[in-house]
């Protein structure tokens, strides 16, 4: 079969032949119908050979869905031919976080040798792909599959953001989405789903804030060093509730910190690389900073409803897996809208 694989330190992808996986005991077969590529398989790639641990080869792909081809055995409860969304964040499923459906924050997964697809264990950049416990699958329904697997990652990412900023993101409240991205984009919907808040977005380019108008933003900003300012100003000088960074680099931190209100709120969503100071006289008095990941098991289902009420979706553009190798490009060049998604 093939498969989108990162061969070598510092080379990037590579599109490749390999053999079909077979499913061990309790593992589920599926044959992928669609994978979304992300700005982590980037942050992946470009580490250092000091710092990479995910393994060589890494076939690519978090973002997976694929209607079920073959049962290890003693699985029951999946239905083959069925078609399901793929939970990414795989834990021991013992400890209080599993149990709770938390897995992306269970504490014993990395000691143990478990690891996300795509992001140690192969993923869903191929035709088929293994997956290792039954809970880790979700009913797609009639949902489409290439318009929903990027809900797995870009959806369910800022929904466990935005659910957690909830008590902030009161009628009356004003909100900052920096990044309308993959993950932005999605969660402007998020935060216009959940909320009556204001939604002010501020990207680099107007081919991404014109997308954010599309979604439901109902302001938008070029973003540069006056950004902050310019919110303050846009806020009567009080500052925002909440600030969505979906971007996580350093200038994107510094307007979060300049911009966010007294008591307000930081989500950290974006893994860009940068850091923030936090206490007093760096932060406002009361603001809160948070670095989420991704997001639970019931979260997903959660997000799943939202897109089967019609009330978040995902622009998507399409690539062969052929052209994998393309997509990434586009997606490390910064020109895909929305997000990109392989269909073998």
């Amino acid at each position: 079969m093939k498969a989108v694989q990162y061969r070598e330190v510092g080379k990037g992808p590579e599109v490749v032949e390999v053999d079909v996986p077979e499913p061990g005991p309790g593992q589920i077969r599926l044959k992928v119908t669609a994978a979304g590529l992300c700005h982590s398989d980037w942050f992946v790639m470009d580490l250092p050979a000091e710092q990479y641990s995910y393994g060589l080869p890494l076939t690519l792909g978090h973002e997976g869905v694929g209607v079920v081809d073959k049962l290890g055995a003693g699985v029951e409860g999946i239905d083959v031919g069925g078609s399901y969304a793929v939970y990414g964040p795989w834990g021991c499923g013992l400890c209080h976080a599993c149990a709770t459906g938390r897995e992306n924050y269970c504490p014993n997964a990395a000691e143990l040798g478990i690891a996300p697809p795509g992001l140690g264990a192969p993923g869903a950049m191929a035709e088929y792909m293994i997956v290792d416990d039954k809970r880790h699958l979700i009913p797609l329904g009639d949902l489409d599959p290439v318009q929903t697997v990027s809900l797995t990652d870009a959806g369910l990412t800022p929904y466990h953001a935005v659910k957690n900023a909830l008590p902030t993101l009161r009628p009356g409240s004003t909100v900052l989405v920096i990044g309308v991205g993959g993950l932005g984009h999605v969660g402007i919907q998020i935060i216009r789903a959940l909320s009556q808040a204001r939604v002010i977005a501020a990207d680099l380019g107007e081919d991404k804030l014109a997308l954010a108008r599309e979604v439901g933003a109902h302001e938008t900003l070029i973003s540069g060093a006056d950004t902050a300012d310019r919110v303050r100003e846009m806020t009567g000088g009080r500052g925002v509730d909440a600030v969505f960074d979906f971007v996580g680099a350093g200038p994107t931190l510094e307007t979060a910190r300049a911009a966010v209100a007294v008591d307000g709120h930081i989500e950290i969503v974006g893994i860009g690389g940068g850091t923030l100071t936090a206490g007093f006289f760096a932060t406002p008095f009361g603001a809160t900073v948070r670095a989420p990941y991704w997001g639970s098991r019931s979260e997903l289902m959660e997000v799943l409803d939202l897109a089967r009420a019609g009330a978040i979706s995902v622009h998507v553009e399409t690539f062969g897996i052929d052209d994998a190798v393309t997509a990434y490009g586009k997606l490390h060049d910064g020109t895909v809208r929305g997000r990109a998604v392989i269909v073998p």
